[in-house]
């Protein structure tokens, strides 16, 4: 994933790397997105969304695999405040 190398050569000061629904369900489902996953969480801070995690059951394996799943709004949000900027795909 290119996060890992905007990581790895510090191409970006700092990510915060947040997945959401279908990227959690992804991230679940999917080997080559677990592990490329589990090798970012060991980069650099990476969030799932706890509501949506919760509606689909998936928390606890998402939280078993090194990621920490929380309510993010408020955490979005303050990031904003403090002027990052999203990148959304």
């Amino acid at each position: 994933m290119n996060v890992k190398i905007n990581i790895k050569y510090g191409w970006f000061p700092s990510i915060q790397l947040v997945l959401f629904g279908p990227a959690e369900n992804l991230l679940i489902n999917d080997i080559d997105v677990n592990t490329s996953a589990i090798e970012l969480a060991n980069l650099s801070p990476l969030l799932a969304c706890q509501f949506l995690s919760n509606r689909d059951n998936i928390s606890k394996r998402i939280d078993r695999m090194g990621i920490e799943v929380d309510y993010v709004g408020t955490i979005i949000a303050d990031l904003f405040k403090d002027g990052n900027s999203p990148m959304v795909w």
